[in-house]
């Protein structure tokens, strides 16, 4: 478990992470969303052993990261602008990688290698940034570490490459329960992969939650009516956010959904039906609720 506890983050006085506090358990594939700025990557390095904490704690297996070669030797994080030896190959870079990592899974780099479609005798240095990514990955998955911190991980990626990556990162998750942390801008790329999803904002998380939790708990109705009632008629539910279209209303309801259908459909409704939002909706409704400005947050 990678375990934060009032952590924080200071640059020339700027907190660049406040006191935060949130846990990403064993075997997860956990999504830390935010817009540019927001901390992501900054907490990425601390859980990385990068940065010292300014205060608090960043652990992992409730042992302290930074100065800790034992930790870190669990840990492979891939920056947004992935990192090379000068002039180094491919396989000259797993071999360092080898004497880093005790747990590198030959068998594995080798899968990798026949799965990406590089030219593993070029020099990286030389190669696309898309390529470059890929390489990182390759080197950083044979790693075998428990903890996986990739930040903008589909960064310069195809499409078929993404898809690719996403069934290594379940794979690893399933048969090691390795953990993934993927610091992103882009929810709908993570929506399919992530089981947990944390939001930071301004140095702070705002929220951190099981995946099918946060879809559970909000609800997007749509109903028609041949009489539209008042407003007032729907003061028995938690509504976020009310639209009307002619004789359809559109609505955000936090609750229970059977509870919320079976109180709707005592109002009588022509039709009625609920679609499960995306993650970035519940974002978007759940700060406004809060009162953020959601366009300085989700771009």
């Amino acid at each position: 478990m990678i375990k934060a506890d009032g952590l924080t983050k200071i640059f020339d006085g700027y907190k660049a992470l406040d006191s935060v506090d949130f846990e990403i358990g064993d075997g997860s594939i956990y999504g830390l969303v935010g817009s540019n700025g927001s901390g992501k990557s900054t907490f990425l390095r601390l859980a990385a052993g990068i940065y010292r904490p300014d205060g608090g704690t960043v652990t992992a297996d409730g042992a302290q990261i930074f100065d800790n070669t034992a930790v870190k030797a669990r840990i492979a994080y891939l920056g947004d602008t992935p990192y090379f030896l000068p002039h180094a190959t491919i396989k000259e870079t797993a071999r360092f990688y080898r004497k880093m990592y005790p747990d590198f899974d030959n068998n594995l780099y080798n899968r990798l290698i026949e799965i990406f479609p590089l030219d593993y005798k070029a020099k990286i240095a030389t190669m696309s940034k898309g390529m470059q990514r890929q390489a990182a990955l390759i080197t950083a998955v044979a790693s075998s570490p428990k903890y996986l911190l990739l930040d903008e991980a589909f960064d310069g990626l195809d499409a078929v490459i993404r898809k690719v990556l996403k069934s290594i990162l379940i794979e690893g998750a399933q048969s090691r329960s390795m953990t993934t942390v993927i610091a992103s801008h882009n929810l709908r790329e993570l929506e399919d992969l992530c089981d947990h999803v944390g939001l930071i904002h301004g140095g702070s998380i705002i929220f951190s939650d099981d995946t099918d939790k946060l879809r559970s708990r909000l609800h997007k109705v749509q109903m028609a009516f041949s009489q539209i009632p008042e407003i007032s008629a729907f003061s028995g539910l938690d509504v976020l956010k009310v639209e009307r279209s002619g004789s359809v209303i559109y609505m955000i309801v936090r609750g229970d959904e059977e509870e919320i259908m079976s109180y709707i459909k005592r109002l009588s409704p022509i039709f009625s039906e609920c679609i499960e939002p995306t993650l970035e909706e519940i974002f978007v409704y759940e700060l406004e609720v809060k009162g953020y400005d959601v366009k300085s947050i989700i771009k």
